[in-house]
C-alpha cells in the first residue's frame, strides 16, 4: 500500500503533467485521480480545494527548481569561467531543444500566480533563484553590476523561452539573446 506522502506526490506530479498538456482549466479531480492512478477520493483528501492542488504543484515546482538553479549558481561561484561556458549553462537553463509539458506548466503556472495573489510568494522564491543564478554568471563574466542586471537576464530567458514555445524558434536564439545581453553595459540599457 502506498505511502500518504507518495500518493500525495503522484497527485502533484499528474497536475503538473496535465497543466503542461492541457492547462489550468483540464485540471479536474477526476483526470487528476486517472492520471495518478489513484481513487478520486485519495485527491480530495489530499487536497480540499483546487487552489491548494495549484499551489502545492506551484510550490513543488518551485522547489525543485530553487534547488537546481541554486545547485547551477553554486557551480558557478566556484570556479571561474568563460563565455563559452557561459553559453552552457544558459543551454541548460533552457532545457534543450524539446518543449514538453515539463517546461509549459510553468508557464501556466505564473499565469496563475497573475491571477491569484495566493500563489505570488511561490512564485517569487523562484524567480529569486533564477536571479541568483543569472547574477553568478554575470559576476563571473565581469559584466558591470549583475545584480541590476539579473533581471533583465531572467526576463530575456523567459521571454525567449516563451517565443521558442510559440513559434517553434530554435534554443540557440535564446543563447544568443543573452550573450548580446554580456555585451551590454549599465548605461546602454536605460
Amino acid at each position: 500500500m502506498p505511502h500518504a506522502s507518495d500518493t500525495r506526490q503522484s497527485i502533484v506530479d499528474a497536475v503538473l503533467r496535465i497543466i503542461g498538456q492541457d492547462g489550468i482549466a483540464a485540471v479536474t479531480n477526476r483526470r487528476i485521480a486517472k492520471e495518478a492512478g489513484v481513487s478520486l477520493g485519495s485527491v480530495t483528501y489530499h487536497f480540499a480545494t483546487q487552489h491548494e492542488l495549484l499551489r502545492e504543484s506551484l510550490l513543488h515546482f518551485v522547489a525543485e527548481e530553487t534547488r537546481h538553479f541554486t545547485a547551477l549558481a553554486d557551480a558557478c561561484a566556484d570556479e571561474p569561467f568563460d563565455i563559452g561556458q557561459a553559453a552552457e549553462a544558459v543551454a541548460r537553463v533552457a532545457g534543450g531543444n524539446a518543449f514538453d509539458s515539463r517546461h509549459i506548466a510553468p508557464f501556466e503556472l505564473y499565469v496563475q500566480a497573475g491571477r491569484d495573489e495566493r500563489l505570488r510568494t511561490a512564485a517569487a522564491d523562484c524567480f529569486a533563484a533564477y536571479d541568483l543564478l543569472a547574477t553568478r554568471i554575470l559576476t563571473q563574466l565581469a559584466v558591470p553590476d549583475p545584480e541590476r542586471l539579473a533581471g533583465v537576464a531572467v526576463a530575456l530567458v523567459f521571454g525567449q523561452q516563451l517565443r521558442r514555445l510559440a513559434t517553434g524558434a530554435p534554443a540557440e536564439d535564446l543563447v544568443d539573446t543573452l550573450l548580446i545581453l554580456t555585451k551590454l553595459t549599465p548605461s546602454r540599457i536605460r
